[in-house]
């Protein structure tokens, strides 16, 4: 078990490195949609995937430290797949909150943010990056 400072530090990382996958997201998103035209779904799909490939290999570099799985391209494939977990937390908790409890979108998407952050941040370091190791 990591003490609470360095699991406050993991997660502040994480934070930073979230972010910047995020906005790298956003720029191909939205790069995509109106300067190469594509529809919005497929763009989107593209640009999730760029962003968790940069969240996961800035992770790796910079936040965690202990690993679990030795094949690289499946720890990615899991901590992909936690991803779409933190997707699905999102749109249930955006649902909640817009229609549920009647709060504004950009309200309701903060809440979503923090919900999805704490999430994958959970799965992802417990599953993927706590020093116990399992081969993989």
């Amino acid at each position: 078990m990591l003490p609470l400072r360095s699991l406050c530090l993991e997660a502040f990382g994480y934070m930073l490195v979230s972010g910047a996958a995020l906005a790298l997201d956003a720029v191909i998103l939205q790069t995509l949609v109106t300067i190469a035209k594509w529809h919005y779904l497929p763009a989107s799909a593209v640009s999730f995937v760029v962003g968790a490939a940069v969240a996961y290999l800035l992770s790796v570099r910079f936040v965690f430290r202990s690993r679990q799985v030795d094949n690289r391209m499946l720890e990615f494939c899991y901590f992909f797949g936690l991803g779409l977990v933190g997707l699905i937390v999102n749109a249930a908790a955006l649902s909640i909150a817009v229609t549920g409890v009647g709060l504004g979108l950009m309200t309701a998407k903060l809440l979503a943010a923090v919900c999805t952050f704490s999430t994958n941040f959970a799965l992802r370091r417990r599953l993927l990056f706590s020093t116990s190791r399992s081969q993989g």
